[in-house]
Parts: structure tokens; C-alpha cells; sequence
């Protein structure tokens, strides 16, 4: 069923500009959040899909507040143009001992900082990124609300016909990446316990914007007449501006120890089905391969509707915005999702 068409809501983005106009608008109840959460803001690992886009957002919501923004800086220009959006940026290599001590202080942090792409290519450093960092950052800022990306990988597989897996499913997921992020949890819920550090931690699956994410992959496979992989049948995902949103949110509604909450959108997606709403918008045959499996990683978001309200934008809408950017040949940031490998190999 289509969406009713919403005047405040655009029907495309006719550049990145736009979209990122769009996504860091703040919403009235992220700024009562923030407002919660006084004082300075530091993103660790602002320079990933997510990080400059939470940035900004942090900044429209209280211009007044510092946000300061923390990454190597290693894609060109991202420093200046954070720099030119009011965020303060401080370069540093996390795996080093001395750039951490030399962090500013902060009453709030969130911890986006970590490897996925090219895990498997060298397992050693996503682990020391994936768990040794955590508990340095931990240590570092025992005195702050931590924020701690995460993700629904690391629960087992669930059934496709049931609820997803909530915060109460045990972790138990597939692959040695996913054990990393595991491992990542565990770090700051040892430290939290320890030095009574208030945290969340963020099991999000999966966010998107136009270029990239679950439904940018399956719609360049379908433009481009390439067969889509149903192996992993179901999926659940969000928009980008609202999982950032939730982010910062959850910097107000911390707990001590530190708790999971699964953010991603409400709807178990058939991704059989979202590549047929794509070859509709785009004219195109529908090609697909591998069997459905009866499980997937499917994550239960009641409690993070309970506490921060449903996902606005709905998957019709992502869709259309997604079809339309890459008709008139948007830019993709070139980093696929893997979200249809089912032995945990990225």
C-alpha cells in the first residue's frame, strides 16, 4: 500500500546536499532529549557512513552545544566541511594509547568507531578495532553516558514468522565478525558494571539513506538487470536520520549498568518483494537467486518504539526516494552491506 503523501516530506533529493538537508533536520523530540543530556558531545568515529550526518544533526539540534567530532580524517575534504558545520574535529588514531588519553572531556559520548567492510581479510586488527578500542574508550570516559553503536548481528538467526529476536534472546549469532562485535558489548558492559558508567548499547539493523544501504544494494542489482540474493529473506531497516536521531536520544535515557536496545524499522521486509516494488519503478524484470531460509537476522523493536516512538519514515517512501536517486544516477558510497551472507563473512 502506498504512503499518503506528506507536504513536509520531499518526494526525491536532487543531490547529496539536499538529502543531508533533510536528514539533520532535529525533531522536537530530540532536542527535549538532548536537552537532558547537557554539556559537550563527542563522536568517536564521526568519519563512517553515519558519523558526519549524526554530527550535524547533534549541532542543528543545539547550536550552542560543542560537538566535537573524532576520526583519522583519512577521505578528503570531511574534516573541512564538518569544520564548516560548527563541529570541532580532532584527529586520532584509536589504537593508539597516547591519542586516547588526549581526547577532550565530555559528559556524553557516542561510540560509532569499528570495522565490518573487509572484516575477514584480516581478522586480528577488526578484533583489537572491535574490542580492544571499547575498553580503552570505556576506561577513558568512566564519567560520561556512553552511546555504544552495536548491532542485531549478534543474535542467532530467528524465525522468519515470529516476532525477531529481543533484547532478551541471548547472543549467539554466526561468524567471527559478529563474536567481534560481541566482544565489543561485552568490553563496555565489564566497564560500566565496574566503574558505574551509564550506556546504552545500540543494536541497530540496518540503517539506510540513498547511498547505501539494504535497499541501495537491492535496487542497483535490479537496475543493473543483475540477479538479487533471497538467501537471507527478510530484513528490517531504518533511516538513516531516524537511527541517528534514536542515537542521540538514548544519550538521555542511559542505564547503569549499560543495556542493549534494538533500533530499526517495524517492518519485517521480504526482500523478494522489495526487489519487485523496484523493478516495478523501474521497468524492470526481476531476476533472483538462492532459496529462502526459514530464519533470519530479524530484530524485535517494541521496546525502543516504547521508549522513543515508531520510524516516521515508512519503507514506501524509502524506496521511492532510493529508485528515484539512482534513475537519475546518484552516488553510491561503494560499500555494499553483505546483508544476504548467512555465514557471517563480510
Amino acid at each position: 500500500m502506498a504512503a499518503q503523501a506528506d507536504p513536509a516530506r520531499p518526494s526525491g533529493f536532487a543531490d547529496a546536499d539536499a538529502l543531508e538537508d533533510f536528514m539533520t533536520a532535529p525533531s522536537p523530540a530530540l532536542c527535549a532529549d538532548l536537552a537532558r543530556a547537557p554539556g559537550a558531545i563527542v563522536i568517536l568515529g564521526v568519519g563512517g557512513k553515519m558519523g558526519p550526518t549524526l554530527a550535524r544533526l547533534a549541532k542543528r539540534a543545539d547550536p550552542a552545544r560543542g560537538v566535537i567530532g573524532v576520526a583519522r580524517f583519512s577521505e578528503p575534504g570531511l574534516r573541512e566541511r564538518l569544520t564548516a558545520q560548527g563541529i570541532e574535529c580532532v584527529a586520532a588514531d584509536l589504537l593508539d594509547d597516547a591519542n586516547i588519553d588526549a581526547l577532550p572531556d565530555a559528559p556524553n559520548v557516542v561510540f560509532m568507531a569499528g570495522r565490518k567492510f573487509g572484516s575477514s581479510g584480516d581478522m586480528p586488527l577488526t578484533w583489537a578495532m572491535n574490542v580492544l578500542v571499547p575498553a580503552r574508550v570505556a576506561r577513558r570516559y568512566a564519567g560520561s553516558r556512553i552511546v555504544a553503536f552495536s548491532t542485531g548481528c549478534v543474535y542467532p538467526f530467528v524465525a522468519v514468522d515470529g516476532p525477531g529476536a529481543s533484547e532478551d534472546v541471548p547472543v549467539d549469532p554466526p561468524g567471527e565478525y559478529a563474536w567481534s562485535c560481541v566482544g565489543r558489548e561485552r568490553a563496555f558492559e565489564h566497564f560500566s558494571r565496574r566503574l558505574r558508567t551509564p550506556g546504552r548499547l545500540f543494536r541497530l539493523n540496518y540503517a539506510i539513506d540513498m547511498r547505501y544501504g539494504v535497499l541501495h544494494d537491492i535496487a542497483r542489482k535490479v537496475l543493473a538487470d543483475e540477479p538479487v540474493d533471497v538467501a537471507m529473506g527478510r530484513c528490517n531497516v531504518i533511516w538513516q536520520g531516524e537511527a541517528n536521531s534514536a542515537a542521540l536520544r538514548l544519550l538521555a535515557h542511559c542505564t547503569t549498568p549499560t543495556s542493549p536496545l534494538n533500533v530499526s524499522g517495524a517492518t519485517f521486509l521480504r526482500v523478494k518483494d522489495v526487489a519487485q516494488a523496484f523493478g516495478e519503478r523501474f521497468g524492470r524484470a526481476v531476476r533472483t537467486t538462492g532459496t529462502e531460509g526459514p530464519t533470519a537476522w530479524l530484530t524485535d523493536t517494541r521496546r525502543a518504539q516504547a521508549l522513543l516512538g515508531a520510524p516516521a519514515i515508512d519503507v514506501d517512501t524509502m524506496i521511492d526516494w532510493t529508485a528515484d536517486w539512482l534513475e537519475r544516477g546518484g552516488a553510491s558510497l561503494g560499500k555494499p552491506t553483505h546483508f544476504e551472507a548467512r555465514d557471517g563473512r563480510y
